[in-house]
């Protein structure tokens, strides 16, 4: 008879919808921990039916539900770092933003408004209630859309990026990540503003554009690889950096699944 051989990760939590067609939301957040040797656990938020052309439908699970599954993960796994994605509904983000002061672990918040496809994937009267969970992120990553949401900031280029990223800062959180991928131009320059006591810091990551439409699960992607990236230990430059390349690569080397244009390739070399 073998001995056994088990292996110790550090574990990582999404808090996020579910994608039928794989290419976002849960399963590309746990596909990316995996990616990344970080053992994936998730509460599950909503259902939806969805694939690379859009999203069908959805089920928002009742809070209730959604609580049990964080409560279950953080009372028995040592969590190195969460994420959230798709929360739907002002009861659910409330639900989150009253968990997340408790976490004792590093929180990224992917404000998760509208689908790659343009589907919305929030209430609109939800849009709101995202300031109190911001306040305990360590780094919120919105794309120029969800920044402009937030913050009233029209994001065209690096200064208005910037611009955003302070005022999501002066909502209480410790970062925040603007990514450039929907402001136009063949080089995407996402903008990380960290708060600092001289100060914000700002670092700007660059990378040429890949000419492709197969960007579904890059927000999601995204969000996770930075997790996991902290889970494992990274500061949150360094995850940041290693994230935005992850991607980047995800990207160019894209799954050609579906008959939309598929979807981001999770499983890159990291």
């Amino acid at each position: 008879m073998s001995s056994p051989t088990p292996e110790t990760r550090p574990v990582a939590l999404t808090i996020a919808g579910s994608d039928s067609g794989g290419g976002a939301g849960i399963q590309a957040d746990l596909a990316t921990f995996a990616t990344h040797e970080v053992f994936g656990t998730a509460a599950i938020t909503a259902a939806t039916a969805q694939h690379t052309r859009g999203v069908e439908s959805s089920f928002v699970l009742p809070t209730e539900e959604i609580a049990a599954q964080i409560d279950a993960v953080v009372g028995d796994f040592d969590i190195g770092a969460a994420k959230t994605g798709m929360l739907a509904t002002t009861a659910v983000v409330e639900l989150v933003a009253e968990r997340a002061p408790d976490f004792e672990f590093p929180l990224v918040v992917d404000p998760v408004m509208v689908a790659t496809s343009g589907d919305r994937l929030l209430e609109e009267s939800a849009e709101r209630a995202y300031e109190d969970l911001i306040a305990d992120a360590a780094v919120v990553t919105p794309n120029a859309d969800e920044a402009e949401v937030l913050t009233g900031v029209n994001v065209a280029d690096v200064d208005s990026a910037r611009a955003a990223g302070e005022q999501l800062l002066e909502l209480g959180a410790d970062a925040a990540l603007v990514k450039g991928g929907h402001v136009p131009g063949e080089t995407i320059r996402d903008v990380l503003v960290v708060a600092a006591a001289d100060g914000p810091v700002v670092e700007t990551f660059e990378h040429e554009r890949v000419d492709t439409d197969a960007t579904h699960g890059s927000g999601c992607t995204l969000a996770a690889a930075i997790a996991a990236r902290l889970a494992r230990g990274d500061d949150l430059e360094d995850a940041v950096e290693g994230a935005t390349d992850f991607l980047s690569r995800a990207i160019e080397h894209h799954y050609d699944v579906g008959q939309g244009p598929g979807a981001v390739n999770h499983s890159v070399d990291r």
